[in-house]
């Protein structure tokens, strides 16, 4: 066999390719962003956090101590992270620290990290793709998620947060549900898989519930063949649930509901349901179709009754309970919390990228069924892909899971428009939608389509690039003068909170996560107080240093809303006395003032 040949026949099978698209993306990823990266961890607020996490961890807070004790009012606040995701990231940290120094051992960590889950989730879109459609169908799920990767920020060096793993995981769970053997190995995977995605973040719990309700439907509809397919993921469902609860859960907190991490609420209603629908595919396979679709009704009556009963506040959004002036200063300004209403007046050049692909999708699993054609392939994608589409409709943040899903439907288009243009290779219309087609399948496309329209006809795309240049609220660098004064609590606006924790050993008041309403609320009533007002906000907290960065959206906007208030004369230069400065590095956007109380 010539090297050709060889090559030809490794083409062909999962693991070598997913290997090659896997170095393809790492090159990719390293070349366009080491070269520039100014910082080993990720930009965003949620990467620096899971660090601080990670440093409390690796200096001796608890496994089941998930407080942050340098965050928030009081004696800190209880983080809703999981250390599932600290511990590898932890070990990789004291293993570069054998032969490096503990900066450069983070730095090699937190490059390893997100670079390392490249492999797993371009298997499980591989896997999906190969079993939708062939190994040419394997190879275009393979080549679309590189795209994918490359255009988002989640697989970056130092990308720490949760979300690359989620990536990977709602890739394997729909590869196992691809299966058309239905091998119980295959549903034994989906299932710990999603009791994996809830351990993780509450973001996915509802994707998970839509991998229930296919292997449920495909239960009662298929019956006897399907029931070990079933029994596999039921009974792996409710065993990995159960194993994350009690292995990372403290014991204190078990009798606790909280719908924004694994707590009895999704711990009961993922292990009633997967024992439920066990119990289900044990005894009532033989059943005929009818019963066997009753019997289904009464598992979802069980569940929907226990989480009626013991979680209904987890049936609706968990950020509903917000105080209003955190929607208006902080919630609706961040992006991957918006709707697409909100995408839309923020920045309406982005809809495309976020929505374009997964829409595309939808409507050829629509058109598919309609004409009968592969219909349990595309029902299975429909229900995944509707759901993510539907959840990035409510947050934009959806829309990740949504371009990735559509990657299927699509590949599986593409190759039957292939299939009809190289039968006619005269056929011009045939060879333009098949390019076409390719090319509106790529989210990245419509990314960069949106992005050349809005810097031709926005002017704040060319402010916003410029901006990006320069020091700003939330750089590392403007925390410096804090490491010269004695460690206090810093109330400063949110986005440099998480900065100041990894930098300095201060507590803040402020970082932008919706359980640390108190501290978030208390800055925003310093900066709206009177000055006189705003002491006793203060004093009454124990704020030993205040920052004041005009240049942050929120402080500008608290300004605008209160002129008479802190932020507002800090503005205008009308310093109070108990605020002296601190030396101010040069270029810095933000002001450090030491607390001293009035009368000293």
């Amino acid at each position: 066999m010539s090297l050709r040949e060889r090559l030809q026949l490794q083409a062909t099978r999962l693991w070598p390719s997913v290997l090659f698209y896997s170095v393809l993306l790492i090159i990719a990823i390293v070349a366009l962003r080491l070269p520039n990266a100014k910082d080993y961890v990720g930009a965003d607020n949620d990467d620096v956090m899971r660090l601080v996490e990670v440093r409390d961890f690796l200096n001796g807070q608890g496994w089941f101590d998930l407080m942050q004790y340098r965050m928030g009012l009081g004696n800190g606040m209880l983080m809703h992270w999981s250390r599932v995701i600290d511990l590898p990231i932890a070990t990789l940290i004291k293993f570069f620290s054998l032969f490096l120094s503990e900066q450069r051992a983070e730095a090699a960590a937190l490059l390893v990290w997100p670079l390392s889950l490249v492999v797993p989730s371009l298997w499980g879109m591989g896997l999906a793709g190969r079993r939708v459609g062939g190994v040419f169908g394997m190879h275009i799920a393979l080549g679309f998620t590189v795209f994918l990767l490359l255009a988002s920020n989640r697989f970056l060096p130092g990308s720490i947060d949760h979300h690359n793993v989620q990536f990977a995981l709602v890739a394997i769970m729909t590869a196992m549900l691809l299966d058309e053997d239905n091998r119980p190995l295959s549903y034994a995977i989906a299932g710990f898989s999603a009791a994996l995605a809830i351990a993780i973040g509450a973001e996915t719990t509802p994707f998970v519930a839509g991998v229930c309700l296919v292997v449920s439907l495909a239960w009662a509809w298929e019956g006897k063949p399907f029931a070990p397919a079933a029994k596999a993921f039921g009974l792996t469902l409710a065993l990995s649930i159960s194993l994350f609860f009690f292995g990372t859960v403290p014991p204190r907190l078990y009798p606790a509901v909280t719908c924004d991490n694994l707590s009895l609420g999704y711990y009961s209603l993922a292990a009633i349901g997967g024992g439920l629908l066990l119990f289900a595919a044990a005894f009532a396979s033989g059943l005929g179709r009818g019963l066997r679709f009753v019997a289904l009704a009464g598992v979802g009556a069980g569940v929907m009754a226990s989480a009626l009963i013991i979680a209904p506040q987890c049936l609706r959004n968990p950020l509903a309970d917000l105080d209003p002036m955190l929607i208006d200063l902080w919630l609706n300004n961040v992006q991957e919390a918006q709707s697409i209403f909100g995408a839309m007046r923020q920045d309406p050049y982005t809809l495309g990228f976020f929505y374009a692909t997964g829409l595309f999708g939808i409507a050829v699993c629509v058109f598919r069924l309609f004409h009968a054609d592969r219909v349990r392939i595309h029902l299975i994608l429909l229900c995944l892909l509707g759901i993510s589409f539907g959840i990035s409709l409510v947050q934009v943040r959806g829309s990740t899971f949504a371009n990735q899903l559509a990657v299927f439907p699509l590949a599986l288009l593409i190759i039957d428009i292939r299939r009809v243009s190289n039968a006619d290779r005269e056929n011009g219309a045939a060879a333009l939608s098949y390019i076409l087609t390719v090319l509106l399948s790529v989210a990245s496309v419509w990314g960069l389509v949106g992005g050349f329209i809005g810097s031709r006809l926005d002017n704040t795309q060319a402010e916003l690039a410029e901006a990006k240049e320069k020091l700003t609220c939330a750089s590392p660098e403007v925390v410096a003068p804090l490491a010269s004064i004695a460690p206090g609590l810093v109330s400063a606006p949110s986005d440099m909170g998480v900065h100041i924790l990894r930098f300095t050993q201060n507590r803040i008041l402020s970082a932008p996560y919706h359980r640390n309403q108190g501290g978030m609320l208390t800055e925003l009533h310093i900066g709206l107080a009177t000055p006189a007002d705003a002491e006793a906000f203060i004093r009454g907290t124990g704020v030993t240093t205040l920052a004041f960065c005009p240049d942050f959206a929120q402080t500008r906007e608290i300004a605008k809303m209160k002129p008479d208030g802190l932020y507002a004369q800090l503005e205008k230069g009308n310093v109070p006395s108990y605020l002296q400065p601190l030396p101010k590095q040069e270029g810095s956007p933000v002001q450090f003032f030491r607390y001293v109380p009035s009368g000293s």
